[in-house]
């Protein structure tokens, strides 16, 4: 019988000695936010990370995520937050919260390396009465069968001696709308007690906690939100080549159901998908169903038809180059945005590097141009990078624009591209100081006006 199940006893309130409400571990896109959120709301926060840069820098006030300025640290700082390389914090807090990277191995599956190495940190330190709550995505199961037993090696029994809960991050780089205190937090505890010790906990920054049933219901609500948005980005973006083919304006034809006020979301084609979620996410429950001995052909059709979109734009860009009489091996090509979603610097997963890897290979001169980025590198080999946005739209033989930064406006890529394939749409979209009719989406309201510009 399971021991937290049989064990009458009650977890203590919060740790003995206890001195910081919350220590986050890991402070990246999502544990800085975290951290900031319940900094604001009036916890004591150390935040711990195995980066002496990281921690030097926001230890003075310099801010490494989007989200957050260097001034939201400095105020972070006067409000008690620290932030440190020495694990002992984990021995004096009453609850612990892991936001480590889960990356993908070589191999394509599931890579836990920094949440094993985080659940060992902290059994190390574990005192009784500690909340310990995983929010790096996995797959289902990993909080129960991974970290569970890492903590128990402390001698202390997850749900009679600590509580243990899952809650799946929903951070969204760049979001000016949904930020930590007002996404609604699914958490899922191993026992009811630590469900409701968690939710207690997020309540206190959280505006909206939703709670699961336990722990892998979590883990699989994250999952599930990101391969529903894996398989419908692959939707359109195989209808969007097959459109071109049979000359249906796809994006007129989304433009057109998105006016229906029920049963349709619209999503649209792009040069592939990237973020850490999409690329990702859908790989570890793939990995998990698997396990069964199952295949799991929905995100296995929808990474192979997202993964070969690269190889698509070079194509359309080779299509419109000859066209013009050009050829691409002789051609000077401009990459607009290498980020992998607008007005952020998150280069993580961007499919513009597979995309310049592939015009590389076929010999065209790359430049590129991103307000956000200062240098990028593909395989190791610097690009050059622009920074007069007119003169490179005018140099170029053929732009490529692949994140849909809003210094991108139609108008000018109009007035000074000589050939543009754009791939996110901006040619569809109004100027922003122009409304769109009602009822039509604004992503669609425009159509390129001469030959030489084309929407993916």
């Amino acid at each position: 019988m399971d021991a937290a199940a049989s064990n009458p006893a009650p977890v203590s309130e919060q740790p003995v000695g206890a001195v910081s409400d919350l220590v986050v571990l890991g402070l990246g896109y999502v544990g800085l936010p975290l951290a900031a959120e319940a900094v604001s709301a009036g916890l004591k926060v150390t935040g711990l990370d195995v980066s002496g840069h990281v921690v030097d820098g926001l230890n003075n006030a310099v801010s490494h995520v989007d989200d957050l300025s260097s001034e939201d640290v400095h105020q972070m700082l006067d409000r008690g937050f620290t932030a440190t390389t020495d694990p002992t914090c984990l021995s004096t807090t009453r609850t612990i919260v892991i936001c480590v990277p889960t990356p993908l191995s070589p191999e394509g599956g599931p890579d836990l390396g920094a949440v094993t190495s985080a659940a060992t940190s902290i059994a190390a330190q574990l005192q009784p009465g500690t909340l310990v709550i995983l929010e790096s995505t996995t797959y289902p199961g990993t909080t129960e069968e991974v970290v569970r037993p890492l903590l128990e090696k402390s001698g202390l029994v997850a749900g009679a001696d600590f509580h243990l809960a899952f809650s799946p991050e929903r951070i969204d780089p760049g979001n000016p709308t949904f930020g930590v205190a007002n996404t609604p937090k699914v958490v899922g505890g191993l026992t009811p007690e630590c469900g409701e010790a968690a939710a207690v906990f997020y309540a206190d920054f959280v505006n909206t906690v939703v709670r699961a049933r336990g722990t892998r219901e979590a883990e699989m609500a994250k999952l599930l939100e990101n391969t529903y948005r894996h398989v419908n980005i692959a939707l359109v973006n195989e209808m969007a080549i097959f459109c071109q083919e049979l000359g249906i304006d796809l994006w007129d034809s989304i433009a057109a159901a998105a006016t229906k006020p029920f049963g349709f979301q619209p999503f649209y084609p792009g040069p592939g998908v990237g973020g850490h979620c999409i690329p990702i996410d859908p790989n570890y429950l793939s990995y998990k169903v698997k396990t069964l001995g199952y295949p799991f052909r929905f995100v296995e059709l929808a990474q192979e038809i997202n993964g070969r979109m690269p190889s698509y734009v070079i194509q359309r860009a080779q299509e419109l180059l000859n066209d013009s009489g050009l050829a691409l091996s002789r051609s000077k090509v401009l990459l607009l945005g290498v980020t992998y979603k607008a007005d952020i610097a998150d280069q993580r997963e961007s499919p513009a590097r597979p995309v310049a890897r592939k015009l590389a290979a076929k010999g065209a001169t790359l430049t590129y141009h991103d307000p956000h980025v200062e240098s990028w590198q593909v395989d190791g080999v610097d690009v050059p990078r622009s920074t007069d946005l007119e003169q490179a739209l005018a140099d170029a033989d053929l732009t490529i624009l692949l994140t849909d930064h809003s210094e991108y406006r139609p108008k000018r890529l109009e007035e000074y591209a000589r050939l543009l394939l754009d791939t996110r749409g901006v040619l569809r979209r109004p100027e922003p100081e122009t409304d769109s009719a009602p009822g039509i989406p604004a992503q669609v309201r425009r159509h390129a006006p001469r030959e030489g510009l084309q929407v993916l």
